[in-house]
């Protein structure tokens, strides 16, 4: 099974990490995982007079603070991921990265709000599940 994780490196990551290390049916080499984080892009006014070196810089380092803590995991679990990182809104970009590499399944934490706690509030789970056409389980 080809499996997207999207992570942001807050403890519903970490919960949704822990299960799956719980869980023998997820590992193994019967299934392929891509761990994606996506970064906020710079405000256009800010970005356009930073030099572009300075903030591809920028959102590398920003990734990598994410992603550390997870490649550790995922060598400690013995289970090979592909790292991705993407520059844009999170909800969008997940359901775009989902759709465009055909994925059977996109697993992400989430925080468990009610819905009234959604709606004010919004969510980048609720954004997701309704623009993606994957599969999605949601670990709270």
């Amino acid at each position: 099974m080809k499996i997207l994780v999207p992570v942001d490196g807050s403890p519903f990551t970490k919960r949704m990490l822990a299960y799956l290390a719980a869980h023998d049916e997820w590992l193994g080499d019967q299934h392929s995982y891509t761990v994606l984080t996506v970064v906020q892009p710079v405000p256009p006014r800010a970005s356009a007079v930073l030099d572009k070196t300075i903030l591809k810089a920028y959102y590398t380092d920003e990734s990598d603070k994410v992603f550390k803590p997870i490649r550790s995991f995922f060598d400690k679990q013995r289970i090979k991921a592909e790292f991705v990182a993407k520059v844009g809104t999170a909800a969008d970009t997940i359901a775009e990265v989902a759709a465009k590499g055909k994925f059977d399944l996109l697993m992400m934490g989430s925080h468990g709000h009610s819905t009234l706690g959604n709606l004010v509030l919004g969510s980048v789970t609720t954004k997701v599940m309704a623009n993606c056409s994957t599969p999605v389980l949601i670990v709270r």
